[in-house]
């Protein structure tokens, strides 16, 4: 494998963690909360991916947008009955109580699917490999699929966060919930909606990376670590931080 192929893994790997981890920037940026149980929306989604496939047989395309829709409402209804309370709690409550969520998570799931490594079949063209310059660079199909799917992402949601009007309500109610809801705006609702976004992309995350970084119960244990030195290293106060950081980490991954 060349250096240019190992690190174009490196990107797709990078990316993968972006989209996981940025749910977790947004939180714990956005709205001061810590949630260490983020990683188990990701495991929902390759789940919901893995199920959907080789029981339903949904098409992979179709599956992708059902993950991030079921891990966003699988954050919005736990946002509303389980986090919201934690909001005003100290850190260390709020860690506590999300590891503990993220122990549950791994046990229902050990408990549902079994404690072996999911296999996901990916479609016959995203299986393909494509080599450029006599192979000095050689690209697979699903990990040029993953890099365009996130870097799509990664935009849209700059773009969101900063040019449209819900970002600016967003920002202003973390920088005032008391002041934004006197203007009209229900703090409440732009929290859940943001919360559930978050959720959502970490499955959309999960569902992408069930071929490539393995899918079995505890997976959220196992990236933790990754997601936290994401946010670490990036910061939380803009999404360029923890892409570069993801994509940093990745190609540290990748050379290993």
């Amino acid at each position: 494998m060349t250096l240019l192929t190992i690190l174009f893994d490196g990107v797709a790997y990078g990316m993968l963690l972006f989209v996981m981890a940025v749910g977790l920037c947004v939180t714990m940026g956005l709205m001061n909360f810590i949630n260490l149980a983020h990683g188990a929306f990701a495991m929902l989604g390759g789940y919901l991916t893995v199920v959907l496939m080789q029981r339903a047989g949904v098409p992979f395309l179709l599956c992708l947008p059902l993950a991030f829709g079921g891990a966003a409402l699988a954050g919005a209804l736990l946002e509303r009955t389980l986090y919201r309370p934690m909001y005003r709690k100290p850190h260390l409550d709020q860690v506590l109580f999300s590891i503990g969520l993220t122990f549950m998570a791994v046990a229902a799931a050990d408990w549902l699917m079994g404690s072996q490594q999911q296999i996901m079949q990916l479609p016959d063209w995203l299986r393909g490999r494509t080599e450029l310059w006599d192979g000095a660079l050689g690209m697979g199909h699903y990990r040029l699929f993953i890099i365009a799917v996130c870097a799509a992402l990664t935009v849209g949601l700059q773009f969101a966060l900063a040019r449209t009007r819900f970002g600016s309500r967003l920002r202003a109610s973390v920088d005032d919930a008391r002041v934004a809801a006197g203007l009209g705006i229900d703090v409440n609702r732009m929290f859940a909606v943001t919360f559930a976004m978050g959720s959502g992309l970490a499955g959309l995350g999960g569902a992408l990376g069930a071929e490539v970084l393995g899918l079995d119960p505890t997976f959220p244990l196992k990236f933790m670590v990754y997601f936290l030195v994401v946010v670490a290293v990036g910061g939380t106060s803009s999404i360029t931080g923890p892409l570069l950081a993801a994509l940093l980490l990745g190609d540290r991954k990748s050379t290993r």
